[in-house]
């Protein structure tokens, strides 16, 4: 096959996948992305210019859509120039959420189009409104609509579908659900394993070891979506129940999902402002090192995903195969993953006071469980193994081709 992947933050999801169909010497591979990315192997890596920005009388709800025509255009020049130069794809494989797909049909007619469904947008059911901090006015619900718009062209342009979870897959409107299937990015579970030996060293220099009291938060941004203003609400009672616990907290400041916080600054900074926490209990470790988060994660005594109902994250995947004892928000996408009791333990993530309290429940009992960190690291390596994943994707694939 030629396959040519399209993904404007490449390698995006399809950082294995790529190579993976690579390695086979019958395949030929292209990847077209956004930024520059190279890597090695047998995957020919290519760029195209960012789109430009709207201009100041572009209508706000507008501004996306404009970016992502722009977008499909700039992938049109380049499929001409791989034509010019011989490579036509039998599939060409793309995220649907940047306009990547929109003009595919009219420059690759006989192409397959497979798209990973990461997400369609809902004003109820999702991150929308079940904080207060991502509650929409009337102004953000009418704007939803038209984000879609370009989701709908990938959609309908599509062949065949991709989307990592179940509830993901759900999102999307019902006529186009039938050609989604439901495949994981997968994980490398001989990667992110339980290690006895593992120590993590704080900013300060003194280490952490398997055995410590360590409560430890994952996210590429601290922001509400993710949980983080729920975090540093219960971090208080929480330090008051177990004197001898430390928390970690990785992830950048900044914002991936929702808005910043109303006054200005960093979620952070308005949460420090708001909660009085001990600097020498909590520590901020920023984005770390794929090692360095790997290390935490084995170290972790209990750790806490405490998302709104949004797109799965990778990091709740990779604690569980990591052996760690995991409290989860009660939401949709997490009990996909996570089933309460059974490998992990669920907890309503809008209650600071429901978090502290469980927390400090299980780190009270965290020594009897042991089976319950056995059960999360099967139910990851049995599901989410990115052997498993990539063998499935690949089929998918092989499937779709003309």
């Amino acid at each position: 096959m030629r396959v040519l992947f399209l993904h404007q933050n490449a390698p995006g999801q399809f950082r294995h996948l790529a190579p993976h169909l690579a390695d086979d010497p019958v395949n030929q591979l292209v990847f077209l992305g956004e930024r520059n990315f190279a890597a090695p192997g047998k995957v020919r890596w290519m760029r195209y210019p960012a789109p430009e920005p709207s201009g100041a009388a572009t209508h706000q709800y507008l501004r996306r859509m404009e970016a992502n025509v722009r977008r499909g255009q700039a992938v049109v020049r380049a499929c001409l120039s791989l034509r010019d130069e011989g490579f036509i794809p039998d599939v060409v494989v793309a995220h649907a959420g940047w306009g990547e797909t929109m003009f595919l049909r009219d420059v690759l007619p006989r192409a397959a189009i497979v798209s990973y469904c990461e997400m369609f947008y809902r004003s109820e059911g999702q991150d929308t409104g079940y904080i207060p901090e991502t509650m929409l006015d009337l102004d953000g619900r009418c704007r939803l609509p038209v984000w879609n718009a370009d989701l709908l062209t990938a959609l309908d342009t599509m062949d065949r579908g991709i989307a990592p979870t179940a509830w993901q897959r759900a999102q999307h409107p019902a006529c186009y659900q039938p050609r989604i299937t439901v495949i994981h990015d997968g994980i490398d579970t001989t990667e992110v394993a339980p290690n006895p030996h593992a120590r993590f060293t704080l900013p300060d220099g003194r280490t952490l070891a398997p055995g410590d009291e360590v409560v430890s938060f994952v996210a590429r941004h601290l922001e509400p979506v993710r949980g983080f203003t729920a975090l540093m609400r219960a971090l208080p009672s929480l330090l008051r129940r177990r004197p001898g616990a430390r928390v970690v907290i990785c992830g950048e400041d900044g914002v991936s999902y929702g808005r910043p916080p109303p006054d200005g600054g960093t979620w952070r900074e308005a949460m420090l402002r708001e909660v009085a926490i001990d600097p020498a209990r909590v520590h901020f470790v920023g984005r770390l090192g794929r090692t360095e988060y790997l290390t935490l994660l084995q170290v972790s005594a209990l750790h806490l995903y405490l998302t709104v109902p949004f797109v799965l994250s990778w990091s709740c995947v990779e604690a569980l195969a990591a052996g760690c004892l995991l409290l989860g928000s009660d939401v949709a996408p997490v009990r996909e993953v996570l089933r309460d009791g059974a490998n992990g333990f669920l907890v309503d993530g809008r209650d600071p006071e429901a978090i502290a309290s469980g927390a400090a429940d299980l780190l009270a009992r965290r020594a009897s469980l042991g089976p319950m960190r056995d059960r999360a690291r099967a139910m990851a390596v049995r599901r989410f193994d990115l052997r498993h994943c990539l063998r499935l994707q690949s089929r998918l694939i092989r499937e779709a081709a003309p």
